[in-house]
């Protein structure tokens, strides 16, 4: 946004200034005879640069503002590597640069809502919908999904392994009164936290719950240091597995099922957002191309997400 007006308020200056030749046009050749011709040869020249000058920098002004694209997505989404796999592919195609913002879905949706950003990947249904339904958003798509896991120390204390439900598994936790790393963020992640433990009937609270209001990488660090149990979503866990001494303790659920949206901000609400390169990216991603790459993506051997675009797209149609 700043940038934008930053570039039109220096394209009025440097025309307004080629147009009236505030320093240039008050320079006359000094006539020194046969020099004559050389000075004013080189008047013309400086004049001449001047312009070109202005056209340059008002030029990349023009370009900087139209090939950038802002977009606020999880940590996790980032974490996993999968934004440094396909972003590069997008930009080759599209000439877009893009802009990750990694933060928890709340803090994504608030951007989006401010206008400070121009969409949002995000993985939290309920908030998303309520971002459409109060109009800050437009041409919400699905784009992939994995999972949560619940994964702890190996020596598993209160034998969450044995858990048949996620409820269950919660319940053994707090039972325990093992310690429990939350992300504590309003993250996609953490909401899904809260649901967890509302259906387990557990109002998580004591030493043994700590909220650590940090990504899921850095609580998944946390929950290795301090031998802790957490929530994770599969990717990022898959990612991270074989720098932390924790292990996969609970997974299958219902209820863990973790899908991911894509979202572009209300261009009549915020009048300065890149609406086209956010059509754009949302195009892409959901199109057989991106879907492919997004069905390709691998970590140790591992598929991370699973696509799941439903578009009306022709390209998109074989798309599963």
């Amino acid at each position: 946004m700043l940038q934008h007006r930053s570039g039109s308020k220096l394209t009025t200056r440097l025309m307004k200034f080629c147009r009236s030749w505030a320093i240039l046009g008050n320079l006359a050749p000094i006539h020194h005879g046969f020099g004559s011709r050389a000075g004013s040869t080189r008047v013309t020249a400086l004049r001449l640069g001047v312009v070109f000058f202005a056209l340059t920098l008002t030029g990349g002004a023009h370009a900087v503002e139209q090939k950038i694209i802002r977009l606020a997505t999880t940590t996790s989404t980032e974490n996993s590597g999968l934004l440094d796999y396909l972003l590069p592919e997008f930009k080759r195609k599209s000439g877009y640069s893009v802009h990750v913002i990694a933060v928890g879905t709340g803090k994504a949706l608030r951007m989006g809502r401010d206008g400070d950003v121009d969409l949002v990947l995000v993985h939290a249904r309920t908030a998303e919908e309520q971002f459409i339904n109060q109009g800050h958003g437009i041409d919400r798509r699905d784009v992939m999904y994995n999972d949560f896991v619940i994964v702890g120390p190996p020596a598993d204390p209160v034998a969450v392994r044995q858990s048949r439900t996620a409820s269950e598994a919660l319940q053994r936790v707090a039972g325990g009164g093992h310690l429990f790393v939350s992300r504590g963020d309003d993250s996609g992640t953490h909401k899904k936290e809260r649901q967890l433990w509302r259906a387990a009937d557990i109002a998580p609270a004591g030493s043994w719950y700590r909220e650590a209001g940090q990504g899921m990488g850095k609580v998944l660090q946390i929950s290795g240091e301090l031998d802790a149990y957490t929530l994770t979503d599969r990717g990022t866990w898959l990612a991270m597995k074989n720098k932390l001494p924790l292990e996969l303790l609970f997974e299958g659920d219902e209820s863990l099922h973790n899908p991911y949206g894509i979202i572009a901000v209300n261009p009549n609400r915020h009048a300065h957002v890149q609406s086209v390169g956010a059509k754009a990216i949302v195009d892409w991603i959901t199109s057989a191309e991106g879907q492919r790459l997004i069905d390709d993506y691998r970590v140790n051997g591992q598929r991370l997400f699973i696509p799941n675009a439903v578009t009306n797209r022709a390209d998109s149609a074989t798309v599963k």
